[in-house]
C-alpha cells in the first residue's frame, strides 16, 4: 500500500491504520482493476471506493439507489474538504447545471448519482465528456433477482462495462449469499475481476428472537431498557408502522412513522429527524434503511417476521454500525408464518422463483427456531465460519429448554388427520382440549377419538407445537384452503413412534430480555465525573451541526467524543491523535471543541 493513500486516511478521515481488507481493495482499484467487495455494514466500504477516487486522476461516480440519502453523505464528504455532489430529481434546473458546469470542468472529487439517471443517454454522454477516476455501485445486491431489494434499473448497469471498458467499476454490498455473489458479478460484467469477501460477523450485535405473545407489551418491556436511544422499528403493513408509532408516541416515545404511502416530504422530514435528533425511534416498513449511515442505532426490532436471512441481515445490519453494543430483537408467531407463505404463493413470479422464495423462508424460520447458537445459524448461510457459542444471543446466554413433544404431536397430527385436513389451528385445539364449540359440534368431532385427549396442555402450548410442527415441514397450512392444517410426509416417522421430536419449550409470558453486550455496555456508560463534560461535547457539536445544517455525527461520531474524555487533549497536536479528527475537522471545529476541552481542564 503505497504512503499516500495512508497519508490520506491519516490526514483526511483522522484513522491510524486500514481495517481488514481495505488497504488490499483501495491499491487494487487504484490500479485500474475491478472489484466485488462484499463487507459487513460498519465495516469501512466507502474508503474503499472514495480514496482510489481521489488518488485518481478524475471524478468517482458513486452509483446509490436512494436520492434522500445522497444529500447526507455528500455532507459528510464536504464536511472533510472533499469536493462532493449529487445529481438527483431534487435539484431545480439551475442547481443541476451548475454542478454539470463544476463536473465538466474537472471540479468535483465524486459525483453521486441514481442509476435510473445515470442509464439516461443524456448523462452517459455528459460523463463520458469527463475524466472518470472509477465507477462505484453501491447497494449491489440489487442487481439480483433472487436478492431482497431488487431494483431493475441496476439490470442496466452492465452497459458501463460497454461504454466505458477502461474504467474500473467496483461493485459494493453488504449483504449477498453465494447465489447471489454469482449474479452481481454476470449481471455487471464483472467476470474475472476480483472479488473481496470480508465475514459477516457483526460481534457488536445481540441478536434475540421470541415467541410472539402480546406484541406491544414486549415491544415495551424491551424499549424501557432503552430510552432515549435511537433505533428503528421494522413491521409488515403500513397500517401497523402507523399504529405502532401512535402508541409508541402515547408511552412517552419520539416515534415517527415511515412508509411509502406516505407524503414525501413528510418521508423526507421524520428521515432527517431520524438522523439529526439524539433518541428517535422510526417505525417503518422495509422502505426505510437501506444506506442508512447514522452511527448510533441502538436497537432494530422486528414485530413481525421478515422474509429471508437476507433481509433480516441487511435490516439488523443498521444497528451498531459505531461498533458499540447493539441489539437485534424479533418477535414472531404462526400468523407471520402463514402471511409470508401467502405472500410467497400469491406472487407473479416464475415456479423456480417461488421455489427460492420458500427455500429463503424456511432458512429465516430455522433461524428462529433453533435451540442453538443464532449466529452460528446466521453466518453459515452465508458460508461464513462460525463457533459454536458465540456469548452475545439470546440461545447462547440463556440456552432454551427442551421437551419431548412426540406424544403431544402425534395426538395433534392424529387430530388433523381425523378431521379431514380442513380445519385451522384454533378448531384443531378445541378438538383436542374437548371444547363442544358449535363449529365441533356442527361437524360432530365431538365424536372423534381424539376428542379432549389434549385437555392437560394449555392453548400457548398447542400454539407454540403447531408453530413448530409447520416450520419443521411436519404440517402444512393450506393457503387457499382457509390456512386449514394439512399433513406432508415428514410426520409419518413421528405419528409411526419411529422418531422422536424435541421442542423448545416457549414462555408462556414475554420473556425479559437482557440488553445487549451488557459488558460492553457498562463500560461505554460515562463516568459520573466526566458526565458534564460528556454533555458539554454534545452540546458543542449539535451547536455545530445546526449551523452547518448536517447531522451531528457528520461533525464527530459518539466515539470520537469519548476518546476526547479518556485521552482530555488540550491542544491541536493532541486534538489530531484522536480517532475521526483529521486535519480539515481539526481546522473546522477544533477551536470549538478544545475550548470546552480546556475550560474543563481548567475548572476539574
Amino acid at each position: 500500500m503505497s504512503q499516500t493513500a495512508v497519508d490520506l486516511l491519516q490526514s483526511l478521515y483522522g484513522y491510524d491504520r486500514f481495517r481488514g481488507h481495505q488497504a488490499e481493495i483501495i491499491e487494487h482499484v487504484r490500479a485500474g482493476n475491478s472489484a466485488l467487495v462484499l463487507m459487513p455494514t460498519g465495516g469501512g466500504k466507502s474508503l474503499c471506493y472514495q480514496i482510489p477516487a481521489l488518488l485518481r486522476d478524475g471524478v468517482g461516480i458513486i452509483i446509490s439507489p436512494l436520492i434522500a440519502l445522497m444529500q447526507d453523505q455528500v455532507d459528510a464528504m464536504q464536511q472533510l474538504g472533499v469536493r462532493a455532489a449529487f445529481l438527483n430529481s431534487s435539484l431545480d434546473h439551475s442547481e443541476q447545471n451548475r454542478i454539470e458546469q463544476q463536473l465538466l470542468a474537472g471540479e468535483l472529487d465524486l459525483l453521486y448519482i441514481a442509476p435510473e439517471r445515470l442509464v439516461q443517454s443524456y448523462t452517459l454522454d455528459l460523463i463520458s465528456r469527463c475524466t472518470l477516476a472509477l465507477f462505484a455501485i453501491d447497494e449491489a445486491h440489487c442487481v439480483s433477482q433472487w436478492g431482497h431489494d431488487f431494483r431493475s434499473d441496476y439490470l442496466s448497469l452492465s452497459l458501463l462495462q460497454e461504454r466505458f471498458p477502461d474504467v474500473p467499476r467496483v461493485a459494493l454490498t453488504a449483504t449477498a449469499d453465494v447465489r447471489t455473489r454469482s449474479e452481481i458479478i454476470e449481471r455487471l460484467s464483472l467476470v474475472g475481476a476480483s472479488s473481496f469477501i470480508s465475514g459477516f460477523d457483526r460481534p457488536n450485535i445481540r441478536y434475540g428472537i421470541a415467541n410472539k405473545i402480546s406484541a406491544k407489551k414486549q415491544l415495551l418491556d424491551f424499549l424501557r431498557q432503552r430510552k432515549n436511544e435511537a433505533g428503528i422499528v421494522y413491521c409488515l403493513s403500513r397500517k401497523k408502522v402507523e399504529d405502532t408509532a401512535a402508541w409508541l408516541t402515547e408511552q412517552g416515545f419520539t416515534a415517527l412513522p415511515y412508509h411509502a404511502g406516505l407524503p414525501g416530504q413528510l418521508r423526507q422530514t421524520h428521515q432527517k429527524r431520524f438522523l439529526r435528533e439524539d433518541g428517535v425511534i422510526i417505525v417503518a416498513t422495509i422502505a426505510f434503511g437501506m444506506g442508512i449511515d447514522k452511527p448510533d442505532v441502538r436497537f432494530v426490532a422486528h414485530l413481525d417476521l421478515p422474509k429471508s436471512i437476507e433481509a433480516y441481515y441487511q435490516e439488523t445490519g443498521r444497528a451498531g454500525r459505531d461498533g458499540q453494543p447493539a441489539d437485534a430483537w424479533m418477535i414472531y408467531g404462526l400468523q407471520d408464518v402463514v402471511r409470508l407463505q401467502q405472500m410467497v404463493q400469491g406472487s407473479e413470479g416464475s415456479e423456480q422463483f417461488k421455489r427460492a422464495e420458500r427455500h429463503k423462508l424456511d432458512a429465516m424460520l430455522g433461524l428462529c427456531e433453533v435451540t442453538s447458537c443464532r449466529r452460528k445459524v446466521l453466518l453459515n448461510y452465508f458460508a461464513d465460519n462460525a463457533p459454536e457459542h458465540c456469548g452475545n444471543c439470546d440461545n447462547c446466554q440463556i440456552p432454551p429448554q427442551t421437551w419431548d413433544a412426540t406424544e403431544a404431536a402425534q395426538k395433534l397430527l392424529s387430530t388433523v388427520y381425523r378431521s379431514g385436513q380442513r380445519f385451522g389451528a384454533m378448531h384443531v385445539m378445541d378438538i383436542l382440549q374437548g371444547k363442544e364449540t358449535e363449529k365441533v359440534l356442527q361437524h360432530q368431532h365431538h365424536q372423534l377419538s381424539t376428542f379432549g385427549i389434549g385437555e392437560e396442555i394449555h392453548d400457548a402450548q398447542w400454539r407454540s407445537l403447531i408453530r413448530q410442527l409447520v416450520v419443521r415441514g411436519l404440517l402444512k397450512v393450506d393457503i387457499e384452503g382457509y390456512s386449514a392444517l394439512q399433513l406432508t410426509d415428514l410426520c409419518r416417522p413421528v405419528l409411526k413412534g419411529e422418531q422422536s421430536l424435541f421442542l423448545r419449550i416457549e414462555e408462556i409470558k414475554a420473556p425479559s430480555i437482557k440488553k445487549a453486550g451488557s459488558k460492553s455496555a457498562r463500560k461505554a456508560q460515562i463516568p459520573p465525573e466526566v458526565q458534564e463534560l460528556w454533555d458539554e461535547l454534545r452540546e458543542c457539536r449539535k451547536m455545530l451541526a445546526d449551523e452547518h445544517n448536517v447531522p451531528p455525527y457528520v461533525i464527530f461520531h459518539d466515539a470520537t467524543l469519548k476518546e476526547m474524555l479518556d485521552t482530555l487533549p488540550t491542544s491541536d497536536a493532541e486534538l489530531l491523535t484522536i480517532t475521526g479528527v483529521g486535519e480539515s475537522k481539526l481546522e473546522k471545529y477544533g477551536a470549538d471543541f478544545l475550548s470546552v476541552l480546556r475550560r474543563f481542564a481548567e475548572t476539574g
